[in-house]
């Protein structure tokens, strides 16, 4: 037995029935030694094999015992319960020495055991261990990949072919995969040597440049002021050769700030007024501010604003905006135009000047056009040329069906019915006339079959556009300037002829022009005799509508005329209504539609001379011969006394023709005389 299961257990003590108390013990050690009794003494001495047979008959004797109490239960009777109890006391005898020989053997016996088990279990984990570790390290081993690896060698026919023999080896290399690659690896350290070296050198030429770079940023930096210096000084030099640098550099500086369509109208403007038209003046109105404002980020100083806010809105109750508010906000930031504008002021050979201002409208991605007419000297404005020069018709339809007044954006009606917008022609007044010339000017195009994603500003359309629409605008100034001279005559009964144009007219006419008044276009349309005009869709809302008054005697001819937006290019249209004898029009007299066929289908012959500002003025003259003619040719009821109301005055070759008994209209330069077509 150990040591440690000795100090466990307790020595018995064996007591004699008249032993003393604990607390008297006062005999001699020889005697207390004699009253305890030692197990592990007890194990010393006892034999091995006696114990074995003691154990066995022991465990016979249990056996047999059982065996016997199992059949007295079974059989019964008064005397067996008594028999069955002394059985049971000699098992429990038995049962206590096993008992007694377990403790003496078994347990020692069990701990030893134990222990060699737990020494050998120890020992295998030990093994266990090192054998996974060795197997940890074997894997780690086997995975450790080489630095050559991770290197990106140049290929084997590169590396034969430009590597030196003393470094290739091929007969060596050839034939060993180990040798091959170290040849590689050295003909790779060589190459970066070689471009360590050229890294070196470009460092050092880097060094010289960048020295250099800097000699000449200091002389470019001193440089600056000296030329501002100059430039300043240059100012007046400027000014008087009418060279003005300084003030075109600043233009440009503003124009970085413009958005891209004004900015490509503003390029191609520029160039064609250097190029073509000297007296053609771009500038750049608006806040440069704002527009820089537009595209920076908000700054954290709004943050202290917004706690102020927090504040007062804590203390103070604000009422939320109604819809009808909240619309009206809506539409005035989609309606929204950029800060900056293109303004071109284009001079006419009369000094007049047709101020245009354009507009960008940012969210609708559409520009827009305002409108001045400025003269040299001060127009008396007649009542009839009241709609001439107005900013809101001047550039109507300045090519044929563009009026303005629709957006040619597609995608802006479904922005407008989100805030509430019927259509844009409320709104130009305010904004400006959305022309389609206005938007190729700026590069932009709108294809209604193949709408786009975006649009991007196009130079290359703009300069495709820009000469003849800058002709056409001048052309469209200068028709409305002489409109506007001649309807100062008209209205005072006068018709203009000019010198040139007196060749087309015989020197006497006696029919005068008495009325000459502009008329609204419900009116225009509601008289009887201009219903062809009106069923043939000649009468449109963009055109100009006047009534002249043409009377000889008790003879009045009324001339419904339609002016066109494209006048001279396009030519006035008449409508005749005589009132002589009755009521006579093209409906109930072939010799009235044949006057107007002579002034609206012949009116090539009245144009006179380019750009044929005269023709409206030569088309009422030819009116006043047509009526003279008319009236003269006209058959005299001899039943009636006294002399002939129209005298013929007009040398006709022949008076009548056809069974229709057309009249001679057509008058015959310079032989004077009139004629049938």
């Amino acid at each position: 037995m150990s040591s440690e299961s000795s100090k466990k257990r307790k020595p018995k003590v064996i007591r004699s029935d008249g032993a003393p108390a604990e607390g008297k013990r006062n005999r001699s050690d020889t005697e207390q030694e004699g009253k305890y009794y030692s197990e592990e003494a007890e194990v010393d001495l006892r034999d091995p094999g006696r114990d074995y047979e003691l154990y066995k008959y022991t465990c016979q004797e249990l056996q047999r015992l059982m065996a016997e109490i199992q059949d007295l239960k079974s059989r019964g009777g008064k005397d067996v319960a008594i028999e069955i109890e002394e059985r049971r006391i000699q098992s429990c005898v038995h049962f206590m020495t096993l008992k007694k020989l377990n403790r003496l053997k078994g347990r020692d016996q069990t701990h030893e055991a134990k222990q060699k088990v737990d020494a050998y279990h120890l020992q295998l984990q030990n093994l266990l261990y090192e054998v996974m570790h060795l197997q940890k390290e074997i894997t780690n081993a086997s995975g450790v990949s080489s630095k050559h690896e991770e290197i990106d060698l140049v290929s084997l026919e590169e590396f034969y072919k430009e590597a030196p023999p003393d470094i290739s080896k091929a007969e060596v290399t050839m034939g060993d995969p180990h040798q091959q690659t170290l040849a590689r690896l050295d003909w790779e350290l060589e190459q970066r040597k070689r471009l360590a070296e050229k890294y070196r050198e470009c460092l050092s030429n880097k060094e010289k440049i960048l020295k250099e770079i800097e000699v000449k940023k200091e002389y470019l930096s001193s440089l600056q002021p000296r030329l501002n210096s100059i430039m300043q000084a240059s100012l007046p030099v400027q000014e008087y050769l009418f060279m003005p640098f300084d003030q075109a550099h600043k233009q440009y500086e503003t124009a970085r700030h413009l958005p891209p369509p004004l900015y490509v109208l503003f390029v191609q403007a520029t160039a064609y007024g250097q190029a073509c038209d000297k007296t053609l003046s771009v500038a750049i109105e608006g806040s440069v501010d704002e527009a820089k404002a537009l595209f920076k980020p908000p700054e954290d100083s709004q943050d202290d604003e917004s706690d102020s806010d927090a504040e007062e809105e804590q203390t103070t109750k604000r009422r939320r905006p109604t819809l009808g508010v909240q619309l009206d906000d809506k539409r005035k930031e989609m309606l929204k135009r950029h800060p900056l504008s293109v303004m071109l002021d284009l001079k006419c050979k009369d000094d007049s000047v047709l101020h245009l201002t354009f507009y960008y409208l940012m969210n609708l991605n559409i520009m827009t056009v305002k409108a001045k007419v400025t003269t040299a000297t001060e127009l008396i404005t007649p009542i009839s040329a009241g709609d001439l020069l107005s900013p809101d018709s001047v550039l109507s339809c300045l090519y044929p069906g563009d009026h303005g007044k629709k957006t040619p954006n597609p995608a802006n009606q479904y922005q407008f019915d989100k805030v509430g917008i019927l259509t844009l022609s409320d709104y130009v007044l305010e904004l400006g006339h959305p022309y389609l010339w206005v938007q190729k000017l700026g590069g932009l195009h709108f294809p209604k079959e193949q709408p786009q994603q975006t649009v991007i500003a196009d130079h290359s359309l703009s300069a495709s556009h820009m000469e003849t629409t800058m002709k056409l605008l001048k052309t469209r100034v200068q028709s409305r300037l002489a409109l506007h001279k001649q309807f100062a005559s008209l209205e005072h009964g006068i018709v203009p002829v000019t010198s040139d144009c007196q060749y087309l007219f015989p020197a006497k006419v006696v029919s005068r022009l008495v009325k000459w008044v502009t008329v609204a276009h419900e009116d225009y349309m509601e008289l009887h005799f201009t219903k062809d005009i009106v069923d043939a869709g000649l009468a449109g809302d963009t055109n100009l509508y006047y009534m002249a008054l043409i009377e000889r005697g008790t003879a009045k001819l009324q001339a419904a005329v339609v002016l066109n937006p494209g006048y001279s290019s396009i030519p006035p249209v008449f409508q005749l209504c005589l009132n002589w004898k009755g009521e006579k029009t093209n409906s109930n007299d072939d010799n009235i539609r044949a006057m107007e066929g002579e002034v609206n289908v012949c009116y090539k012959e009245l144009c006179g001379p380019w750009p044929s500002h005269q023709l409206l003025t030569n088309q009422l003259q030819r009116l006043c011969v047509l009526l003279d003619v008319y009236l003269e040719t006209e058959s005299h009821d001899d039943s009636v006394e006294g002399p002939k109301e129209f005298p013929q005055e007009k040398m006709c070759l022949r008076l009548f023709r056809g069974p229709s008994r057309m009249k001679p209209f057509k008058y015959n330069h310079p032989q004077g005389f009139f004629s049938h077509r």
